[in-house]
Parts: C-alpha cells; structure tokens; sequence
C-alpha cells in the first residue's frame, strides 16, 4: 500500500452507506471502520478515496448478506484536490469489495470509472478496472 501525494478530504464517516460497483455480489456496504486512519477522541472516523474499510453487506446476494468484508473506496461525491491544483469529483460513493487484507479484489470486473490515486495505491484493483481517471 503505498502513500498518496493527493490531499485527500475524507467525506465518507462511519456508518455511510456505499454502493459497489464490482460483480462480488454484494450491493451496498455500510462503513464501520477505517484502516489505519487516526483522529481525536470524540470525532468519527471518516474514509476517502483509496483508504481500506471494514464493512459489513446489507444488500446483495443471499450468501453475501450480513458478512464483514474489507473494501476499497474507488469513487466519492465530494471533490479532492490533485497537486497539479485540478479538483476531481464522481457522481457517486463507490467501493470494490476485497478478498483479504492485502488488496485482492472479490470481482472481476469494475463498472465504472476509477480515481488514478486508487489505481497507484492498490495495483490489483486496477488490474480489473476499465477507466482510470
């Protein structure tokens, strides 16, 4: 996992609900920690593009439901600030669900376009994506 060199503003807290848009048969994911993030006591963690979460399924396939599973945030509404000074913003909150810690993603396939700072960060989620922007 490597380091970002975008100023990320973290726009997704705990307990958003997030769409997915990989094949892994889960729909929507709700956040429920952030890996690695730290904040101060009495403030929400939150989650921006390319950070790892924990999450469990509440829609999606009957064998998927009420799993915890790990994802990757591809795609927020909120706009980020790239250091070329362009500002970047989706239409929506994305997520791709992973099969383990270590960035495996649990789909072949990624509907949808992907920030070029996830695509730096987790190698193997880009592997499967078809646009990077």
């Amino acid at each position: 996992m490597k380091d970002l060199k975008a100023r990320i503003t973290r726009s997704l807290p705990l307990g958003a609900h997030v769409e997915t848009c990989d094949n892994s048969g889960a729909k929507v994911i709700k956040i429920f920690s952030v890996i690695g993030h730290k904040t101060v006591k009495g403030r929400l963690q939150a989650a921006g593009i390319g950070d790892m979460v924990v999450a469990s399924v509440k829609k999606g396939k009957p064998d998927m439901r009420k799993q915890v599973v790990y994802a990757v945030i591809v795609r927020q509404k909120k706009e980020f600030r790239r250091p070329d000074g362009m500002r970047v913003s989706f239409e929506d909150n994305a997520a791709v669900v992973l099969k383990d810690e270590k960035g495996n993603p649990k789909g072949t396939l990624i509907k949808g376009p992907l920030a070029k700072e996830v695509s730096i960060r987790w190698p193997q989620v880009a592997k499967i994506a078809r646009l990077i922007v």
